[in-house]
């Protein structure tokens, strides 16, 4: 979806900011019929909370928009987003006393607010309301990272009937075109000629055959390669899911999709980095062919992995193609998934949880993180749990009993596959539960924004 901010040079109408603190200081500034209006219609200056200042022709002149106090922003993000979609169509420009990251938050967050999925609905196209960039925002990357969200959403959002593994090689082969990359595709039974077993294991037993995509980008600096989970959906294989568990699986395909968006942001500005994309795409299926409980698979590690769960599929498609990016020791590697429930449990659908032992790299990120309004929570590698994944009869154990600390043993399952120093996981959610300002119900991108925004501290560590 392009994406764009209205015309510095065109006239436009205030959209004027105010704090709960500032109100009755702004009001005073303010005509007699304005004010009469305000106090007519309740207006508080509650985060988001929008009014329309009419004008003496029966129009709009301007509007309010309130930005409540420090303490209830601090628990929102793009809070003021709640009130963009009440404003009329038109040029608007942003007054009142917003900081650079303000106003970098509400620029960005007037994009995303206007994202909606309406591929299965009959909508009128209507006028939307345009807004100018606030002065000395970036652009370029407000509009980068907006767009990469959109795709990253759009992925999710769509049903796994219109999106599976051959849709989303479609989208890539896409993308890298767009962008002038290479892009390269292994199918079905050439995945085991090319040393990939666990991805074909996993996707076997669907009539779509699994693949791995492989996107190559950029010809100079520091190599950063992004792997991402493409499981278009998840039935749980053998040991299926009931089926409410089943409901959200088309987004099963969330770190696929997240990196996707990432490599978008990336490409779109032109980073000075080399940079690859991986995507094994699967859909974990049940016939005659699919892999059994206790079956034991041989990694292109060569590690071998006990099933003692079918459901626990992504990070085996996950540890084979991080072998293979390892195999290029890249300067920084980054695996994106919707890995566990585990995760959710432990930080909810908001945080973005990751695992990582370098801590310089750890601090670039969470440094980064909230001035692109990305928020990311850092749990641990932690070793006295790597028992638990390793089951007697294999190397590993894709599915540890006991049901502690899931997405931990997920997280140290996957670094067996890694010897690149600079590893970071995310297990992500990549869904919005209900709607949120500038967040929709349904897909969302997590921790793309963050990455982004911590890369060019990560890639000169």
């Amino acid at each position: 979806m392009a994406l764009s901010f209205a015309d510095p040079a065109a006239p436009s109408r205030p959209l004027h900011v105010v704090a709960v603190d500032d109100l009755a200081s702004w009001c005073a500034g303010q005509s007699d019929a304005v004010q009469a209006w305000l106090a007519a219609t309740g207006f508080e200056a509650g985060l988001g909370e929008l009014r329309l200042i009419p004008a003496p022709d029966g129009g709009v002149a301007a509007a309010v928009l309130g930005h409540s106090t420090a303490a209830t922003r601090a628990r929102s993000r793009f809070g003021l987003a709640r009130g963009y979609k009440g404003l009329p169509a038109g040029d608007w420009h942003l007054t009142g006393a917003l900081s650079p990251a303000q106003a970098e938050e509400a620029a960005l967050g007037f994009l995303l607010a206007g994202y909606s999925f309406d591929r299965y609905r009959k909508t009128k196209p209507a006028p939307q309301p345009r807004l100018k960039l606030p002065e000395g925002c970036d652009a370029a990357r407000i509009l980068a990272m907006a767009e990469g969200e959109f795709l990253t959403r759009r992925l999710i959002d769509t049903p796994a009937s219109d999106l599976g593994p051959q849709e989303l090689e479609e989208e890539f082969l896409a993308l890298a075109a767009h962008f002038g990359a290479e892009a390269s595709v292994i199918r079905g039974e050439d995945l085991l000629a090319q040393n990939l077993p666990m991805i074909h294991a996993v996707g076997r037993a669907s009539s779509r055959a699994p693949r791995l995509l492989d996107l190559r980008w950029g010809g100079r600096g520091p190599k950063l390669t992004l792997v991402g989970k493409g499981v278009c959906f998840d039935t749980g294989g053998l040991d299926i899911k009931p089926s409410a568990g089943m409901l959200l699986m088309k987004k099963d395909m969330g770190g696929a999709a997240t990196v996707m968006g990432l490599a978008q942001m990336i490409m779109q500005l032109d980073l000075p980095l080399r940079l690859r994309v991986l995507v094994p795409a699967v859909e974990n299926a049940i016939s005659g062919s699919a892999m059994r409980p206790r079956d034991i698979l041989t990694s292109r590690k060569g590690l071998t992995v006990e099933v003692n769960n079918t459901d626990a599929e992504g990070r085996l498609i996950l540890a084979d193609a991080l072998a293979l990016a390892d195999e290029e020791t890249p300067d920084v590697l980054i695996s994106m998934a919707t890995l566990t429930g585990a995760a959710r449990v432990a930080v909810g659908p908001d945080l973005a949880p990751f695992f990582t032992d370098d801590e310089p790299m750890a601090e670039a990120l969470q440094a980064a993180a909230p001035a692109a309004c990305d928020p990311v929570w850092r749990l641990p590698f932690w070793q006295p749990y790597e028992a638990m994944i390793e089951p007697g009869i294999a190397d590993l154990d894709n599915a540890p009993s006991g049901g502690f600390a899931g997405s931990i043993t997920a997280a140290l399952f996957l670094r067996r596959f890694v010897e690149t120093p600079r590893y970071m996981h995310f297990d992500i959610y990549g869904h919005t539960p209900a709607d949120q300002p500038a967040r929709p119900k349904g897909g969302v991108g997590q921790g793309a924004r963050a990455i982004l925004t911590a890369l060019p501290r990560i890639l000169a560590l």
